[in-house]
């Protein structure tokens, strides 16, 4: 009949569709994993039981090398000498830190000189600083104050500064400032000349090798002087300006050796890299060991002739001048050794209290103090 038909091809229609949605066995095959140790889990593991045995000797261990190696740090930091004067306002100094003060003073000259005395010679290679106190180089629109692609000698920077470097990117009636921004604009300019005065004889003035204190990177890399290169800096730099409180322009700052003048000068280079502490030091020189100072710095008189350039009273900041040796740690640098050795201490105390926690109260600690 023609109900009967009809049912029994719907009936079909409803099989055919079941073993269509069915799982086919083909895909759970594709599907399964390989079957190889790694996908199947059977490789064999180790699994470490950490109990108060296996523990509390890596405690006292880890404690014993950071100790030890405080200990050796502090050595090697207590084997270099460092010697701090503070000429921010001492002696004569204090008339220039008076002239300072007044903006409309800065282009005025001002020299000054402090007197230092050295117990005992300072042996090996002496690097000269100059420190800066209460200076924050750290704030971020200071830091992005400047224009790489103008440092690195783009001729088309040179003459359109960024505006990255507002307001020291151009002067009032449109000279561009080279360099420009706030960087390079607050450049430290003091500039120092070491005398030593021997008990008999002359004064004589400590030699201070000013070139090759900057990063590598720094001077091949990131500074470079603007083309074309067969002419002179101050025909390269023609049509732009120094900063607003420099004393004379980028192509002028070392002229006694050209090849350390305009970008690539050494002092500069080592300004533009700014530092993450308000208070700091910069390498300015190092000694030139021949003659008298073959063997270092001898024991004696020193005075240092100063041009004091640079204000701080303004920001109430200090200057200072840091002669210092170094070795393969650093100059002389006591957080890491006493972080080291004040971190193994509290190891190893803490080390030596779960054991005795272990011994009083561990597996056979419980079991005797169980009731019976």
């Amino acid at each position: 009949t023609r109900l009967s038909k009809k049912k029994r091809k719907e009936e079909g229609h409803n099989c055919s569709s079941g073993v269509g949605n069915m799982p086919k066995e083909n895909d759970n095959i594709a599907r399964r994993p390989d079957s190889t140790a790694f996908k199947q889990q059977k490789l064999p593991a180790w699994s470490p039981s950490l109990t108060a045995e296996t523990v509390l000797p890596f405690f006292f261990l880890i404690g014993l090398l950071c100790v030890l190696t405080g200990a050796w740090l502090l050595v090697t930091v207590a084997a270099t000498h460092e010697i701090k004067i503070d000429y921010t306002n001492t002696g004569n100094c204090s008339d220039c830190y008076e002239l300072r003060e007044n903006r409309l003073n800065s282009t005025k000259d001002c020299q000054c000189t402090v007197t230092f005395s050295l117990p005992e010679q300072i042996v090996g290679d002496v690097y000269v600083y100059y420190g800066l106190i209460n200076f924050h180089q750290n704030l971020r629109r200071y830091m992005d104050s400047r224009d790489d692609a103008q440092l690195v000698g783009r001729t088309f920077n040179l003459k359109n500064p960024s505006s990255t470097c507002a307001p020291f990117d151009k002067y009032k009636h449109g000279t561009p400032i080279a360099p420009c921004g706030a960087i390079a604009n607050s450049m430290f300019n003091d500039s120092f000349q070491l005398v030593f005065h021997p008990n008999e004889g002359m004064a004589m003035s400590v030699p201070l090798l000013r070139t090759g204190i900057a990063w590598y990177t720094d001077k091949n890399v990131k500074f470079r002087n603007p083309g074309p290169y067969n002419e002179s800096l101050s025909a390269v730099f023609a049509g732009t300006s120094q900063p607003f409180y420099w004393q004379k322009p980028v192509f002028e700052l070392d002229p006694t050796d050209t090849k350390n003048d305009g970008f690539v000068n050494d002092d500069f280079i080592v300004w533009m890299r700014e530092a993450a502490f308000p208070n700091f030091k910069k390498l300015y020189g190092r000694l030139s060991r021949f003659a008298a100072f073959a063997d270092g710095l001898p024991g004696g008189n020193y005075s240092i002739q100063i041009s004091y350039n640079f204000p701080v009273k303004y920001f109430q900041g200090k200057k200072l001048v840091i002669l210092s040796t170094v070795s393969w740690f650093g100059g002389q640098n006591r957080f890491l050794p006493i972080a080291y050795t004040v971190t193994g201490g509290v190891i190893l105390i803490v080390a030596m209290i779960l054991t005795g926690f272990h011994l009083k109260f561990g597996k056979r600690g419980l079991q005797a103090n169980l009731p019976q």
